[in-house]
């Protein structure tokens, strides 16, 4: 096996553009999966920048005669394996091989949706406010802190999807050449909380997410999201077709999103969300039924409300869960988790007066007034009586009911009831899980993780599927905080084919104050201007906060004689475009250009580092972590991420074989802290230097003309 997996990875390596060439550890790392698929062992293989992984598993995978998921946490690695790397595979060995890409189901166009908006009378509402920025998991678009999209604009962009759906083949919104708002999107596509699945649907045989999902069961290879696979754990095992392999990619990335897919998000837009879509498919005439959904509605102003004051901070037990509710599960199931008054006491057939509307927007403001444990059995028993009265609406209409009007309930139907098992799910938050308010006072959200996902992986994962994992960088100690069993779990480190030593520096600003002190930053602009002189431009200037960028931007860009981007400037890719069509360009980014930036060649001279990427000390769930840890926190905490992250920031410098260059940390703690070793031993293995004059000279030796 040894032998094919080397033979087949030479000859799919001479098959890339230009001819490849052999690299001892792409195939000291082919092996090593090899050998951990036909065992049955975990493998975690730290790669650095060069070594080929992506082909190095692809390879064995594809040698293994049997079904591989591949998870990437990067749309970028995703599009390099689908529409590189593996049609490459593909064509370079015999029998060929077949593989598919598998996205979360709201990444494709709804048959449904769109005939029930093509049959009119039942339009889809486009009004502001009935939409929310996508849950958290829902990696579709993330909100941008946009404000209330023009409606004349949401319209013409729903057309166009329309326009493109009657000509697409797949449905999937990567195809589309425009960017829409999320609002838009969200009228013609539907999620896994709604979809009642292909037999219960009308459009069902020609699903465009059932249709993907049949390709990625014959195929050899499924590329998906990390958020899917954790999507796929969350619902048992569910979403991704049967595998008894699976490759993390990017492995820095799995904690986190485990962390994200394994527990609960409930934010004010999922009420108004189910609220606007039950309006049409109630029975209007019932004044039960349409106080029921205006309840609900309400709900996202109170919840709003209680959720505010709490931003960014943990929620004790006893705060969220209120007096104990179960999830509906029939009509009555909780009729008395509200008190007397929720009806305002209309007649059949009565319509609502100006004066019961008054009434109930009185109510509303008093409800708001509710603390959370208040709003959150409120809000149980509001979704509940909502289902009580969709399941009521479904057995008046019988038989004859439209199959549409029919599908379009059983959406609100699902979406109710995920709703109301989550809100029943917070009254059974465990000491093994935290919950917290996310997100900021005006899209806040509740939600409850696990403090520790090893446990859950291990009984969810570990014990039927084999894993290899890989990434640049492998965090200290990621095994046993991802639950993987000792006694079967392999470690491997292939290094890099490049010449760190020869053609990159490490500078620590030894000289500087300390990066706590106020008084640091105008001592590290004043740094900052003589690295980026010397470099003649060329440089990405790292940052670990918002406001930290913005200081420096206003400071330097009148003192410097090269253009200066900031990441507020443009979307990240017309940004990265930007930067490498100019190359005296300097670009001022955030945490998001600290990984996933590839920009090989001589726009990139010089990467400046602020400080030390420590993670929050407010962090709700680290700070769970750090008291479960005790005395050892920061060693088992705080030091693993920061040197994870300190190391791929200064992976954006060398990205080939002919870069050159100098990562500048400009937090002196990295040259005389006691805890710098744990730091610098996952970083790249540049000559290192705390002197600026020999960084300088060696900055102008690289960008002298030839």
């Amino acid at each position: 096996m040894a032998d094919e997996v080397t033979g087949t990875l030479a000859l799919v390596a001479a098959a890339l553009p230009g001819g490849g060439e052999a690299r001892d550890g792409q195939s000291a790392m082919a092996s090593a999966v090899a050998r951990s698929i036909a065992a049955e062992r975990h493998l975690i293989v730290q790669a650095g920048t060069g070594t080929g992984k992506s082909l190095a598993y692809l390879v064995p995978v594809a040698l293994s005669d049997q079904r591989i998921v591949v998870a990437t946490a990067t749309k970028a690695l995703q599009d390099q394996l689908a529409h590189k790397d593996l049609p490459l595979l593909a064509g370079a060995i015999d029998g060929g091989l077949s593989f598919a890409v598998l996205k979360g189901r709201s990444n494709y166009l709804c048959r449904q949706r769109v005939s029930e908006m093509g049959a009119g009378g039942d339009q889809l509402d486009l009004q502001p406010g009935t939409a929310d920025p996508p849950d958290a998991d829902d990696t579709l678009t993330p909100d941008r802190g946009e404000g209330p999209a023009d409606i004349g604009t949401l319209g013409e962009q729903v057309k166009r999807l329309l326009r493109w759906g009657e000509g697409t083949l797949t449905g999937d919104r990567a195809e589309l050449e425009f960017e829409p708002h999320f609002r838009a999107w969200s009228t013609v596509s539907t999620t896994a909380r709604e979809c009642p699945g292909a037999f219960r649907c009308p459009s069902g045989r020609d699903c465009f997410a059932e249709a993907a999902r049949a390709r990625a069961a014959e195929a050899d290879v499924v590329v998906v999201n990390t958020h899917l696979y954790g999507a796929h754990l969350a619902s048992g095992g569910a979403v991704l077709p049967p595998h008894r392999v699976v490759i993390f990619d990017e492995a820095h990335e799995v904690e986190d999103v485990m962390t994200d897919s394994l527990g609960v998000e409930i934010g004010p837009g999922r009420f108004r969300a189910l609220a606007t879509a039950a309006r049409p498919v109630l029975d209007a005439r019932s004044s039960a039924a349409t106080e029921a959904a205006e309840a609900v509605g309400d709900l996202a102003a109170i919840f709003q409300h209680a959720l505010r004051p709490l931003a960014g901070l943990r929620v004790p037990r006893r705060t969220i869960s209120g007096p104990e509710v179960d999830a509906p599960i029939g009509d009555g199931a909780t009729a008395d988790a509200e008190p007397l008054g929720l009806e305002l006491g209309l007649k059949p057939g009565e319509e609502p007066t100006q004066e019961r509307a008054q009434e109930r927007s009185d109510r509303q403001s008093r409800g708001s007034d509710r603390d959370l444990g208040e709003v959150t059995t409120l809000a149980a028993g509001r979704v509940g009586r909502l289902i009580d009265n969709l399941r009521r609406a479904a057995r008046e209409a019988g038989d004859d009911e439209a199959p549409a009007t029919r599908a379009r309930r059983d959406r609100v139907l699902l979406a109710a009831g995920h709703l109301a098992a989550d809100l029943a799910r917070l009254a059974t938050v465990t000491d093994d899980e935290v919950a917290w308010v996310d997100g900021g006072a005006r899209s806040p959200s509740l939600r409850v993780s696990p403090i520790d996902v090893g446990p859950l992986l291990s009984e969810q994962l570990w014990s039927t599927v084999t894993g290899v994992l890989t990434s640049a960088t492998v965090p200290i100690g990621l095994a046993g905080r991802l639950g993987m069993p000792e006694e079967r779990t392999d470690t491997l480190d292939v290094g890099s084919p490049f010449d760190y030593r020869e053609h990159a520096m490490l500078y620590v600003a030894q000289s500087l104050p300390d990066r706590r002190r106020p008084e640091s930053e105008p001592a590290l602009h004043d740094e900052m201007e003589k690295l980026i002189n010397a470099a003649g431009g060329r440089t990405l200037a790292l940052f670990t906060s918002w406001r930290a960028m913005n200081a420096a931007v206003e400071a330097l860009s009148g003192r410097l004689a090269f253009p200066v981007l900031s990441q507020s400037d443009l979307p990240k890719p017309a940004l990265v475009e930007a930067f490498r069509d100019s190359e005296e360009t300097c670009l001022f980014a955030t945490m998001g250009f600290w990984q996933g930036v590839d920009l090989p060649g001589r726009t990139l001279t010089l990467v400046t580092i602020d400080r030390i990427p420590f993670p929050r000390p407010d962090d709700p769930v680290l700070q769970a972590r750090r008291e479960r840890a005790g005395p050892g926190a920061f060693s088992l905490v705080d030091l693993p991420r920061a040197g994870t992250l300190l190391a791929q920031g200064a992976g954006r410098l060398i990205r080939s074989a002919q870069d050159r260059g100098v990562v500048a940390v400009l937090d002196s703690r990295l040259a005389a802290a006691q805890y710098r070793g744990a730091l610098l031993t996952g970083m790249p293995p540049m000559r290192r230097s705390v002197e600026r004059s020999e960084v300088e000279t060696f900055l102008r030796s690289i960008t002298a003309p030839a």
